[in-house]
């Protein structure tokens, strides 16, 4: 079984670019407030989500491994 990741965005950080719903339209949503949303808080390893959260232009995504909580992105710098 592959690695579970937990996704988060902070919402006061996001500036509603849609990089992410363009990079994983199954795994990011704007809503009203054209704000960025998981669409589920925990999702399997994706490729997807990770560019997604590469490609937000204020690194408002967040993803942690579900099991041990380990950074997957950011990098740590």
């Amino acid at each position: 079984m592959g690695d579970r990741w937990a996704v988060e965005v902070d919402r006061g950080v996001c500036i509603g670019s849609g990089m992410c719903v363009n990079h994983a339209p199954d795994a990011f949503a704007l809503d009203t407030a054209r704000q960025s949303r998981p669409s589920a808080p925990e999702t399997d390893a994706d490729e997807r989500v990770l560019a997604a959260a590469e490609g937000c232009p204020v690194e408002a995504i967040t993803i942690t491994l579900t099991d041990s909580g380990e950074v997957v992105f950011p990098p740590e710098e």
